[in-house]
């Protein structure tokens, strides 16, 4: 499988590849697109495949066409596993996904487990959006409709991704989630916003019919998903566990990129020494 243009039921999602050996595939946080996950991908594609997956309405994908929710968006990703899959030769993947792209993995794994060799969720809580945030989140749809995203707009979305940290001191992280909110337009960020965030539902339930091992990555900063809160339900399931990387809030691939990769590579280690 090449670079490019995946048909899925979602329309295309658009799909980069490099490195060499399993197959990884990562689908990325709201509000940015697979190159928040540039930070990360040269210690990934050392030893994997990387397939790095723009969701819908994101990057180079196709826009939606109206708002789903995240198990048609788990569709469009057993859509494109399909043809890694048929590409790679392998059986099953290993998934890595950030917030939106944890709920996606979370659903893939609990209906498709044959696909899925193993599960990373980074920053991805398992209950539904509480009523303070989609609070706060529907009224932020409007005015972003009508700037887009920028003043008030931009300053929120960035307050919610980043740690004060970051947006003080880590201007490039800053420009990369600007230069992604950029790319897409107002009516697909918002089609966007509905699906992975306001029709977030409960994944509890998914999450305990997930047979493949599992791993939380946490972070200190998030209130709406704290570390005890992932331990809790990885006690639940067949084989997870968890771990908090520091310093970061939303997305640690962009503010604690050695940490993250740290996580990982230990993981992956563990299930290869299995």
């Amino acid at each position: 499988m090449d670079s490019g243009l995946v048909g899925t039921r979602l329309g295309r999602l658009h799909v980069d590849v490099l490195g060499e050996g399993p197959p990884l595939v990562l689908w990325h946080s709201m509000f940015v697109d697979s190159t928040s996950w540039n930070r990360l991908v040269p210690g990934l594609a050392e030893a994997h495949r990387v397939h790095l997956i723009d969701a819908p309405s994101c990057g180079r994908s196709d826009p939606l066409r109206a708002a789903t929710d995240i198990s048609a968006c788990a569709g469009a990703a057993i859509d494109a596993l399909e043809r890694v899959r048929a590409s790679t030769g392998q059986g099953s993947v290993d998934w890595l996904g950030n917030a939106w792209g944890g709920h996606v993995g979370i659903e893939v794994a609990a209906r498709r487990p044959d696909l899925i060799r193993s599960l990373v969720v980074v920053s991805a809580p398992t209950h539904p959006i509480d009523r303070s945030l989609r609070r706060k989140v529907r009224m932020l749809v409007p005015l972003y409709r009508v700037i887009g995203p920028r003043g008030p707009v931009r300053s929120a979305i960035e307050e919610s991704i980043f740690t004060d940290r970051t947006r003080a001191h880590d201007p490039e992280a800053v420009h990369l989630l600007r230069d992604a909110l950029g790319r897409a337009g107002r009516r697909a960020t918002i089609r966007a916003i509905e699906t992975a965030i306001l029709h977030r539902a409960d994944l509890n339930s998914a999450a305990l019919e997930v047979r493949c091992p599992v791993l939380f990555v946490t972070t200190d900063d998030r209130g709406e998903w704290t570390p005890e809160q992932a331990r809790a339900v990885a006690a639940r399931m067949a084989d997870a566990r968890e771990v908090t990387v520091r310093g970061a809030r939303v997305i640690p691939a962009l503010e604690q990129p050695d940490a993250l990769l740290r996580a990982l590579d230990e993981f992956w280690a563990g299930l290869d020494a299995r």
